[in-house]
């Protein structure tokens, strides 16, 4: 019976988290709003085949540089027209969410995991350990991060792979430099002292014991960093260094339609306006995820 109330007891508690971290998220309305537009973006690109009304390849040779639907001259198939090449601008901006999210699924995987491995160690071990592990982080950032994915996908060879590579190695720091502080302001805490004392290896200390105490900033950085992978990987894209044509990725579709700005502003505005929706969607989603985990920044 009274493991059962332990239980029951332990679920409220639960409940009533998530209920409190609701209530501070929604206080702020642009987070709201962000999240609305991001859950419509995975909606999105997960229904893809479903949602699109074309293929993102297929080329229309009778359509090219067909305007939106509202313009003189539209086709009434394409609804935000096509591209110099007859394809669907609606259905690759579409198909282009996919990349988008899978982008900043992946570098912030890959960016999260690296840099919680060597916060942990360098805030755990201290002396010699952290001074080596940090300065080479001091380094990589005091490179301009677009510029240091630049040179890096330069030596590595273009293309989505080694784009998504390059820009996770750039945001890596970040999330060492919030790891690390974290640790070092909990490992001396009592909680951590019981567990030393009741036999915790050093592994056991950082990954089970402190680091669900540190959660909080890197999911707050987590969320940042999925709009800066997303901008970063259009920006390589654009420069000719990301996904490679035909993939319909947002940065791609700009570069392609460089030359076309003054006689088909469709092709240009609509993907620009996509990344422009993505990020700012994301990045209010952020700010409501730091004021509600964050005491410290609650809105009064």
């Amino acid at each position: 019976m009274s493991d059962t109330s332990l239980q029951l007891t332990d679920g409220q508690i639960r409940r009533k988290m998530i209920a409190d971290f609701w209530f501070d998220f929604r206080r702020n309305k642009g987070a709201v709003v962000g999240l609305c537009v991001f859950t419509l973006l995975v909606l999105v690109a997960i229904f893809a085949p479903l949602v699109a009304p074309h293929s993102a390849t297929l080329q229309y040779r009778d359509a090219l540089l067909v305007p939106p639907f509202w313009s003189d001259g539209a086709d009434p198939r394409f609804l935000l027209g096509t591209d110099a090449v007859g394809r669907d601008v609606l259905s690759r901006l579409i198909f282009g969410s996919r990349y988008s999210l899978f982008i900043g699924v992946v570098v912030v995987l890959v960016a999260l995991t690296g840099g919680i491995i060597l916060g942990l160690i360098a805030g755990y071990c201290g002396k010699w350990v952290d001074t080596v592990i940090m300065r080479v982080m001091d380094i990589i950032l005091a490179f301009p991060s677009l510029l240091l994915a630049l040179v890096l996908v330069a030596i590595l060879g273009p293309g989505l792979t080694n784009a998504m590579i390059a820009i996770a190695i750039v945001y890596q720091p970040h999330f060492a430099r919030l790891t690390r502080a974290a640790v070092m302001g909990e490992k001396n805490r009592e909680y951590v002292t019981a567990a030393r004392l009741a036999g915790a290896g050093p592994l056991r200390l950082m990954f089970k014991t402190i680091l669900p105490n540190c959660l909080a900033p890197l999911i707050v950085q987590a969320t940042l960093s999925f709009s800066s992978a997303v901008l970063d990987a259009a920006a390589l894209g654009f420069l000719g260094m990301g996904a490679q044509p035909p993939a319909p990725e947002w940065g791609t579709m700009l570069a392609e339609a460089r030359e076309f700005i003054l006689r088909a502003w469709w092709v240009v505005t609509f993907p620009g306006l996509a990344i422009l929706i993505s990020v700012l969607a994301i990045n209010l989603m952020g700010d409501g995820l730091r004021d509600a985990l964050d005491p410290k920044l609650k809105r009064s």
